[in-house]
């Protein structure tokens, strides 16, 4: 038999519920910021060789340009720098002896363009910004993305400098694949040796993410790849998801490292989903890193994987597997901020 007051009781109970609920919810989502929110310009990327690159965003930004604009530009820095062997030009060959890059960017939008196993071409990060706005796709690859760029105006040029020609060649001697951690640090260090022994050689991304004064992300992710990769390997720094992904509403995460375990965990979308759900930067980073070690502990105690974040507060954050990871951060107060981030091991 209806009850009308334990009807009234429980229709009670049930929107208090969910007034806590929704309450709940919107206490731990990040706080977009709003007209009365004074939002400041930033730009952070991975690696000492971030600096300079946040520079080139920094001219950007600080002149009220869009974040969008920031990254293409900053990335484009180590990508035509032949001194940096693990970006663009200069960058380190397959074991075939040719250079390969990788590149994707994103927009605030959610708009996104994507290269791989791109060939003879100076800035790749371009040519994946094309893809973006000129075609129905978010990637090509290879010889299809040479193609579009060439049809584009982009110039073909030889991406393999002595310098990589010569460790390539003795790599050659042994041909083992031994990666070491952190490698990307001795590479750039003008004062280590011009070159390390064959087998020594790993390589390493440059990922950027940027706030600018109008509230709005955007990321980009660079790289030549694991240096004497098999041909036509492709790592995480060209997928949209891994090596990197923005979201407007909650903030952006990119990656660096070896990018087959950041691809086996989605990690860059992962961390950003992180602080939709309340994470600060660095925590997210945390939780994505403890997700690879937790899957694969003896192997994880090998390699090296880092995340840096930034959220739509302007608040960043990283965390790595191994300590030697670090980022830059360029802003109105420090223009050459470089952090080392905190890490498991």
């Amino acid at each position: 038999m209806f009850d009308r007051r334990k009807f009234i009781k429980s229709s009670a109970l049930t929107a208090s519920l969910l007034a806590i609920d929704k309450t709940g919810i919107a206490s731990v989502l990040p706080k977009a910021p709003t007209s009365a929110d004074s939002v400041k310009p930033l730009v952070i990327s991975t690696w000492d060789f971030g600096i300079a690159a946040n520079h080139a965003a920094w001219d950007v930004l600080s002149a009220g340009g869009r974040s969008l604009d920031a990254v293409e530009k900053g990335v484009q820095v180590p990508e035509a720098d032949p001194k940096n062997q693990s970006v663009g030009y200069g960058g380190m060959p397959d074991r075939d002896g040719k250079v390969t890059l990788d590149a994707c960017i994103m927009d605030e939008d959610g708009n996104c363009g994507s290269v791989a196993a791109l060939e003879h071409i100076m800035h790749p990060i371009s040519v994946a910004r094309m893809v973006m706005e000129k075609t129905p796709h978010v990637m090509l690859v290879g010889d299809g993305a040479l193609q579009f760029a060439l049809e584009n105006g982009f110039q073909k040029i030889n991406l393999l400098t002595p310098e990589s020609e010569k460790a390539w060649k003795e790599w050659l001697k042994t041909a083992k694949y031994q990666p070491v951690m952190n490698i990307e640090n001795k590479l750039y260090d003008k004062a280590a040796p011009t070159h390390l022994p064959g087998n020594q050689y790993n390589h390493d991304t440059i990922g950027m993410l940027a706030l600018d004064a109008k509230g709005n992300l955007s990321g980009a992710c660079t790289t030549s790849g694991m240096a004497f990769k098999l041909h036509g390997r492709v790592g995480d720094s060209p997928i949209i998801g891994a090596g990197l992904y923005i979201d407007n509403e909650v903030g952006g995460a990119t990656s660096t490292g070896v990018g087959e375990e950041v691809i086996r965990n989605v990690g860059s979308f992962l961390v950003v989903e992180l602080m939709r759900q309340g994470y600060p930067p660095e925590e997210a980073c945390k939780e994505a890193v403890m997700r690879i070690i937790k899957r694969k502990p003896a192997k994880a105690k090998e390699i090296q994987v880092g995340f840096l974040a930034l959220n739509k507060k302007g608040q960043y954050g990283a965390y790595a597997i191994q300590k030697g990871f670090s980022f830059a951060v360029c802003n109105e107060e420090n223009k050459s901020l470089l952090i080392p981030a905190k890490s498991y091991y």
